[in-house]
C-alpha cells in the first residue's frame, strides 16, 4: 500500500483578504421573533420604533397580489422590464434610467464594486447611515469622514476640501442622505448643487424622501452625469421585509451597471410587490401622509419631556438628544415595557435615542413611558 502524499501545512486563514481584519461588522437590529422571545412578551405587545419601519405595512392589495400570483417556480425577469416602466411613472425618469435591487443596500454595494480598488477613498458625512462606509471597506476603500455641522447639516466647505487635498482621482464617491439618517435633516438644493460640482460620484440616498416637505431629487440625474439617486420600498410602502429598492442612474452608468448586476437580483415576491404598491399609490399616499401628522404630533409631545430634545426631522423617525439622564438606561427601560427604540452613544450622537414614528396608539403607550421615567426622578 503506497503511503499517501503528505499535505502541507498552512494556515487557511491566510488566504481571506488582509483588509478584512480591521473590519467591523455591521450591526443590525435584531429580529422582531428574537426580541419577542427574549422580552418574554407577545409579539402583539411590543412596539417596535427602532428600525423606521412603516407601522401599517404593505397596501391590502399587495397582500392580495402576493396570494394570487402563481407563477413563483418561474424564474424572475432578469430585466425587471414591467418593475422598472411602472416605477418610471411612479419617479417622473424614463426606465432606461431605472435599475431595481434587492433593496437599496445592493445598490450601495454594486456602486462601491463598480467604482472602488485599494487605494481609492469615499467621503462619508457621519452621523449618517453606516452601510456607506462598510460597503467602501469591503471593497478595500478608505472612508474620508467629514463629519457633519452641530445641526446635522453638511459640511459642505470641508467636502469640497477634503476632495481637494486627495490627489486626482483619488476620492471616487461622495455619499449623501436626504432626509439623513439619524437626524432627519434634509440636504438643501443649492448644496447640492455644489457638491455636484466636485469631481467625485455623488450617491444620494433618498430612502426617506416620501415622508420629506420636499420633492425628489431623482430627475437630476438626467441633466447631472455624477449623481445617483437611491430609494427604496421598505419605509412607505412597507415591505421592507422582502427587500426591493431600486437605483435612477445616468444613461452612460446604466450602461455598466446591467453588465454588472447578478441576472436575478429581484425576486418575484418582491417584484409583485413592488407593482402591487404602485397600483395603490393611494393607499401609499394616505399612509405617508398619516405618519407625516404623526411625526409632527410625536415631536411636540416628545419636546414636553424634560429629559429629551427632539430635533427637526423630516423622515419617518425623530432623533433626540437626552440630557441630565443616561440614554442607554432610557433606552432600556422602555425595552422592559416592550417599547423598542434605537440607542446611540457615539460621536456625534452621543447620549441620543432614535424613535420611528409609530400609529396613534404607539405614541400615546411611548409617551406615557416616557412621563413614568421622567416621574420617578422627581
Amino acid at each position: 500500500m503506497n503511503n499517501p502524499v503528505p499535505v502541507p501545512q498552512f494556515d487557511v486563514r491566510a488566504l481571506v483578504r488582509a483588509e478584512l481584519a480591521a473590519l467591523e461588522a455591521y450591526t443590525p437590529i435584531v429580529p422582531f421573533e428574537v426580541l419577542s422571545e427574549r422580552l418574554g412578551l407577545p409579539a402583539a405587545q411590543i412596539v417596535k420604533l427602532d428600525a423606521n419601519e412603516n407601522p401599517y405595512g404593505p397596501a391590502p392589495a399587495v397582500i392580495e397580489a402576493l396570494a394570487e400570483y402563481n407563477f413563483y417556480h418561474i424564474y424572475p425577469d432578469p430585466q425587471q422590464t414591467e418593475l422598472r416602466n411602472a416605477l418610471a411613472a411612479y419617479v417622473g425618469v424614463a426606465a432606461e434610467h431605472i435599475l431595481p435591487s434587492h433593496g437599496a443596500d445592493e445598490m450601495l454595494d454594486y456602486l462601491c464594486r463598480v467604482f472602488l480598488q485599494p487605494g481609492d477613498a469615499i467621503i462619508d458625512c457621519p452621523p449618517t447611515f453606516g452601510m456607506y462606509s462598510f460597503d467602501a471597506q469591503l471593497a478595500g476603500a478608505q472612508v474620508i469622514e467629514v463629519w457633519r455641522r452641530a445641526d446635522y447639516g453638511v459640511d459642505v466647505e470641508a467636502v469640497e476640501r477634503a476632495v481637494q487635498e486627495q490627489p486626482t482621482g483619488r476620492v471616487k464617491l461622495l455619499f449623501l442622505t436626504s432626509p439623513n439618517n439619524p437626524s432627519g435633516t434634509w440636504l438643501r438644493d443649492e448644496e447640492l448643487v455644489r457638491l455636484l460640482r466636485l469631481p467625485v460620484m455623488v450617491v444620494l440616498d433618498e430612502a426617506y424622501v416620501e415622508f420629506a416637505e420636499h420633492p425628489s431629487r431623482a430627475a437630476w440625474v438626467l441633466q447631472h452625469d455624477n449623481l445617483v439617486v437611491l430609494r427604496t420600498f421598505s419605509k412607505a410602502a412597507g415591505i421592507a421585509g422582502l427587500r426591493l429598492g431600486y437605483g435612477v442612474c445616468p444613461a452612460w452608468l446604466m450602461a455598466e451597471l446591467w453588465k454588472f448586476k447578478q441576472p436575478y437580483n429581484v425576486n418575484v415576491a418582491a417584484t409583485v410587490a413592488g407593482l402591487a404598491s404602485l397600483r395603490d399609490l393611494d393607499y401609499l399616499h394616505a399612509t405617508v401622509e398619516k405618519l407625516k401628522s404623526e411625526r409632527r404630533r410625536l415631536s411636540a409631545l416628545l419636546a414636553e419631556v424634560s429629559f429629551l430634545e427632539p430635533q427637526p426631522s423630516e423622515a419617518n423617525f425623530v432623533l433626540c438628544r437626552v440630557v441630565g439622564r443616561s440614554a442607554k438606561e432610557v433606552k432600556q427601560t422602555l425595552e422592559r415595557q416592550g417599547i423598542l427604540v434605537r440607542y446611540y452613544n457615539k460621536p456625534g450622537l452621543d447620549n441620543c435615542i432614535r424613535i420611528s414614528v409609530g400609529r396613534p396608539e404607539q405614541t400615546e403607550r411611548l409617551m406615557a413611558a416616557l412621563h413614568e421615567i421622567g416621574d420617578l426622578t422627581v
